[in-house]
């Protein structure tokens, strides 16, 4: 009876002692400064941030597009020598698709029907269709009704869908969200883009609707014009301005600058085709985009940014023949290269959509009949707009008025070649957008570049057409990729997109 009692009076004494000790414990371990929700807005700026242009498309689109290209092969063969490098074709997927997409999908998921983030909703739904406009140009038939909703809806093997059916759902998102945008409901502050200026958001929600319109040239004339119609009427981008950029830093720096300036910054260099034609025009933009080196060394402090100077790479070669090429300087590191204290800095600015831009595809939408105005005058605001938009990069690389006007008097606009200059000032406008310069490269069959005549070319025509898709697919989604691929056409760099045929 002893043990007993003495045995109760130590559960009671334990008892009391744990319930001393219990007393605020939930209070000692709760964080009551770690956030329990993250607003959706952030979600949007890291969804843009990632879409900042990848190192890729140095290798493919800018090389393919004849830019910027690289006579090294290994890790950087590509579009120099027309061959399907697996191991970087599907960069453009894991970032947009992968990483971007799921941003987007869930701030829409998150602000739909809330009518106090009825701004955000719509800015995230321009936002996706512009990264999504990037994946289908990049490959094609992608997954896009079911992308992203692994999470949300357990759909972990999404459909692809054809792109036609994107290219519906793109315009008709941009055409809803851009209309439905409202400056007198919440102004979201925190954007990164534009920090939530109402205004702006609509002129790029219907710039970008003039973009995709523009896309259906060739397939679909009437749906390009209703909607060229429907952008031009809600308002298009008016200045530099209004110009869609994504400024970098030290903490997110821009990805191609970074990699010009890093290990590779002597394995890329400005293609002739480029250098050729801005000198061919006597265009001041070369003297501000370009810089050639005086010594093998590539020494920071000998240089020269003469545009008479420059040299491009000449297509066909690689480092074990270009030696051959005419006017060869004599080493590799002596071609002309991106200045990389302005354009290529690793902190440079990205240009998603511009003014530029959609002046020149104003120009060619008023040439083809379907909207008012002067094709000549949208013509040179477009120009115009690119020359004035290099202060972004430097404050000292303004053009100035002047020399833009003497520009146009040495190369006046030609009614009769009027697509040909339109669509060659727009692969010059975006320069360093390589994703776009590529999509509408083929599109309009503008510039009328040389073929690559590199002679272990793996394509069968005379460019590349589309990226391959990503390895990882053939092992996560064989289903549905062998369902877009009987669909579409051979997973290889010869297939033509929908809107390309």
């Amino acid at each position: 009876m002893k043990k007993i009692t003495l045995y109760i009076f130590s559960l009671l004494i334990a008892s009391s002692f744990l319930s001393s000790c219990d007393k605020g414990f939930d209070e000692l371990n709760t964080n009551k400064v770690n956030p329990t929700a993250l607003n959706p807005v952030y979600e949007l700026n890291n969804a843009t941030l990632r879409t900042s242009f990848t190192w890729q498309s140095v290798i493919y689109e800018a090389a393919i597009v004849q830019q910027i290209v690289s006579p090294y092969l290994g890790v950087n063969a590509g579009g120099n020598v027309n061959q399907n490098n697996t191991s970087v074709t599907g960069v453009n997927w894991q970032r947009y698709y992968r990483e971007v997409n799921k941003h987007l999908v869930d701030v829409i998921a998150k602000t739909k029907g809330d009518a106090t983030r009825s701004n955000l909703y719509n800015m995230a739904r321009i936002w996706k269709a512009y990264t999504f406009m990037i994946l289908t140009d990049s490959y094609g038939d992608v997954p896009y009704s079911e992308a992203g909703l692994g999470y949300l809806q357990g759909t972990v093997f999404p459909k692809y869908d054809a792109q036609q059916a994107i290219y519906t759902d793109i315009l008709k998102e941009l055409d809803e969200a851009s209309a439905a945008l409202d400056a007198n409901k919440t102004k979201e502050v925190s954007d990164i883009i534009y920090t939530g200026d109402i205004t702006k958001w609509k002129r790029l929600g219907y710039s970008l609707l003039l973009r995709a319109a523009m896309r259906l040239t060739k397939v679909d004339a009437n749906t390009a014009q209703t909607y060229v119609k429907k952008a031009f009427a809600g308002g298009v981008m008016l200045s530099n301005a209004d110009n869609c950029i994504l400024r970098h830093s030290a903490a997110y720096t821009n990805e191609i600058g970074s990699q010009l300036n890093g290990s590779e910054r002597a394995n890329f260099y400005l293609h002739g085709a480029f250098v050729n034609f801005l000198k061919s025009t006597n265009d001041p933009r070369l003297g501000i985009i370009a810089l050639k080196y005086n010594t093998k060394l590539q020494d920071v402090n000998n240089f020269t940014k003469d545009p008479a100077a420059q040299i491009g790479i000449p297509a066909g070669y690689d480092q074990s023949t270009i030696a051959n090429t005419p006017n060869y300087p004599g080493a590799i590191e002596l071609y002309s290269q991106v200045d990389r204290t302005k354009i290529g800095r690793f902190d440079a600015p990205c240009f998603f959509v511009t003014y530029s831009q959609s002046q020149l595809l104003l120009a060619e939408a008023a040439q083809r009949g379907w909207i008012t105005g002067n094709v000549s005058d949208y013509y040179k605001a477009g120009v115009k707009g690119h020359m004035q938009q290099f202060t972004e990069y430097d404050a000292n690389s303004n053009v100035s008025d002047a020399t833009i006007d003497a520009y146009f008097t040495a190369n006046p606009f030609v009614a009769t070649k009027a697509l040909e200059q339109i669509n060659t000032q727009y692969w010059v406008s975006s320069f360093m957008n390589s994703p776009e310069g590529f999509a509408n490269f083929r599109r309009s069959g503008f510039p009328a570049l040389t073929p690559n005549p590199y002679p272990g070319k793996e394509i069968k025509g005379n460019f590349i057409n589309r990226l391959s898709y990503p390895v990882d697919e053939i092992s996560v989604n064989k289903t549905n990729l062998d369902a877009a691929v009987a669909r579409q056409g051979a997973d290889n760099l010869d297939t033509k997109v929908w809107w390309d045929k």
